[in-house]
């Protein structure tokens, strides 16, 4: 006779959200072992796989996330530490030395207040990836938990917050840093990464709405709740660790935006401001030398470049291997 297949819930993803599911059905069903080494089957150890064992499987083969993961690796080991590699004054210039090419000891040249701009480019690296990691971090939490409350329980609240993030999605985000931003005095990260935040949450919310709708429909959510589950346990155990990857995608990608965003804002001389250390003050202060200074303009901006793309590649290979589709 041949060997049986173990039920699964349709649209169920494996791994995640029936771990704590089969914890509250144990006791009503019994579920058939797949054959070691079959997809969702046991690993082999004997354990059951999930979906973040197999994603990880896929993401040490995948050459892209190797590749962005070193770039990241370099960039928050430069933002810790940003003396290992470049032990000077980014605050200390010289005019006499200004839009000089590259010389020894300083092989990025000087821009156009004689700072050194290859030690600046390297502390720079602490205020992008800060402002970045700290957005993602507030949007993802705040909107994850807006959308995943709006998308379990529904009714009114989730009829308020769809008109919410209508409005906020209707608010252009350069115009909305230029009017917020315009009437800060600190000169610190936390007005760019609050205004990130406040705008950045609809995204999110929307994207973890869907998924906690998708996810509650499944029947072993049913089951859960037949089984007197309350409706706390029923979202952390059984619907939010099926509704989080999406999340999880879209915020590795958002990141790379909002360090993109904060140099704009910084560019536009509403973000940070001098004496901060910021790629975007640094792009905005070699414009007007770009002809007699162009390497005062090609470093930064080519940082900030590479920092953006490698945490776009990142997402785009977490996407792939968190994608069941795709198996």
């Amino acid at each position: 006779m041949p060997e049986q297949q173990p039920y699964e819930p349709e649209g169920a993803v494996a791994g995640t959200g029936m771990g704590g599911a089969m914890d509250l059905a144990a006791s009503e069903a019994t579920t058939l072992e797949r054959p070691p080494g079959a997809p969702g089957g046991a690993g082999p150890a004997g354990k059951p796989r999930s979906l973040w064992s197999d994603a990880w499987r896929d993401l040490r083969r995948n050459p892209v996330f190797l590749a962005s993961a070193l770039v990241i690796l370099f960039l928050v080991l430069i933002s810790l530490w940003p003396s290992l590699i470049a032990p000077g004054n980014p605050l200390q210039c010289d005019l006499s030395k200004a839009q000089e090419g590259s010389q020894s000891g300083h092989p990025f040249g000087f821009d156009g207040q004689g700072c050194d701009v290859y030690t600046r480019t390297v502390h720079g690296a602490r205020t992008s990836v800060t402002v970045g990691v700290c957005a993602t971090l507030g949007v993802a939490l705040l909107g994850s938990v807006l959308g995943g409350l709006a998308g379990f329980f529904g009714g009114g609240w989730d009829a308020i917050l769809s008109r919410t993030t209508d409005i906020f999605f209707a608010i252009p985000v350069v115009l909305g840093g230029l009017v917020l931003l315009s009437v800060v005095t600190s000169n610190t990260v936390w007005p760019v990464v609050g205004f990130m935040v406040l705008l950045g949450w609809p995204q999110i919310s929307r994207i973890a709405r869907g998924s906690v709708i998708t996810a509650r429909q499944n029947d072993y959510v049913q089951a859960a709740r037949a089984l007197g589950a309350s409706p706390a346990r029923i979202l952390l155990r059984h619907i939010a660790p099926n509704a989080v990857a999406p999340v999880i995608v879209v915020a590795t990608i958002a990141l790379g935006t909002y360090i993109a965003l904060e140099a704009t804002l910084s560019y536009l001389g509403v973000g940070l401001r001098p004496p901060s250390v910021s790629w975007g003050i640094d792009i905005s202060a070699a414009s007007p030398y770009v002809r007699n200074a162009p390497h005062a303009l090609l470093w930064p901006s080519g940082a900030l470049a590479i920092t953006v793309l490698a945490f776009i590649m990142l997402g785009d290979a977490v996407r792939d291997a968190l994608d069941p589709k795709l198996r």
